[in-house]
């Protein structure tokens, strides 16, 4: 196969493999494209959460997990690619560009990465009494600022906080049938591709000092009796407020998401807290005012008498990769 035809292979490898990457919801709000010498990351509006992330900031999150997925495939494969963020003024729904692409030896931690991606999941479920070693807290906060982001743990007065502004944000949500309806929405769609299944959310409401998000239903994956008294919470935060700063925080979100992974640390992402503007102006406050949050993330070590739960379905290849260009 001539170089031409390994890269366009390489490029649609590499955003196939995207299709692994967390999404709020599991809505995959992306579609890449595969030109002859690049690849284009687009938004996917329709599956923008209208009601809960009217701005697009969770939907530009979830992309720039899935821009990072497509970086660290390419780069297992030996391919390295200058990224593009927002190239096009003129053309909002572009998100990023991997172009100038060069070949190169393959990257043994990109290759050890892309491995995590199809363990990699989300446990909603209360993780066991077992401390988050303080040596993977401090890796996985060094893969966040490797991509520009920044992750502050939370103490444990900021926690208390945390736990008082996530059943705020949930009261809020639940009085707005918008977004119940919006919730209900994701979370009735099996065997459409997207959404949140049943068998990935707890039957019951977690017993934790941080609420849980309520997804309106129960869902069917045994809870035990454990808590979160030894998990780690870290609020994912960086300078800016804007969509360049949201993809990288996506980013960032990945990088530290599949270090944990690799680590044998289970993490959940809270975006409730981020979703409704009072609350999110409170995390502001627990940043002394410094920064803008993006996420929280509970970091924990899963309860071993529990199997993982069931990976949340992903879209065929050919709905989420346009490869017409290269045909």
């Amino acid at each position: 196969m001539s170089q031409d035809g390994q890269l366009t292979t390489a490029l649609a490898e590499a955003a196939a493999t995207a299709g692994h990457a967390p999404s709020v919801h599991n809505t995959q709000p992306w579609r890449w494209r595969v030109l002859p010498d690049a690849l284009e990351l687009r938004t996917v509006t329709d599956r923008q959460l209208a009601a809960g992330d009217p701005e697009g900031r969770l939907l530009a999150i979830s992309c720039g997990a899935a821009l990072h997925h497509a970086r660290l495939a390419l780069a297992a494969e030996g391919w390295r690619a200058v990224v593009q963020r927002l190239p096009d003024p003129g053309d909002p729904d572009l998100l990023a560009r991997l172009t100038t692409l060069s070949r190169t030896a393959a990257d043994p931690d990109a290759v050890r990465m892309v491995q995590c991606m199809s363990v990699r999941h989300t446990d909603r479920r209360p993780v066991s009494d077992e401390p988050v070693p303080t040596d993977a807290v401090g890796e996985i906060a060094r893969a966040v600022t490797a991509e520009g982001g920044r992750l502050q743990i939370l103490d444990h007065d900021q926690v208390l906080e945390l736990a008082a502004t996530a059943g705020h944000a949930d009261t809020v949500e639940a009085e707005d049938p918008e977004l119940r309806a919006e919730l209900a929405y994701w979370t009735s769609r099996a065997g459409a591709g997207t959404g949140l299944p049943a068998e990935v959310l707890p039957e019951q409401p977690p017993q934790t000092t941080v609420p849980a998000r309520d997804f309106g239903r129960a869902g069917s994956l045994p809870v035990g009796p454990g808590h979160d008294r030894a998990a780690v919470y870290a609020l994912l935060h960086g300078d800016e407020d804007e969509r360049d700063s949201w993809l990288r925080a996506g980013e960032a979100l990945s990088a530290a998401w599949l270090t944990a992974t690799r680590l044998g640390v289970s993490v959940v992402p809270l975006s409730a807290v981020v979703e409704v503007p009072g609350t999110r102006q409170t995390l502001r406050q627990l940043l002394a005012g410094i920064g803008f949050p993006y996420l929280v993330l509970r970091l924990g070590i899963a309860d071993p008498a529990h199997a993982g739960p069931p990976h949340t379905p992903r879209l065929d290849v050919e709905q989420v990769v346009d490869t017409s260009a290269v045909r």
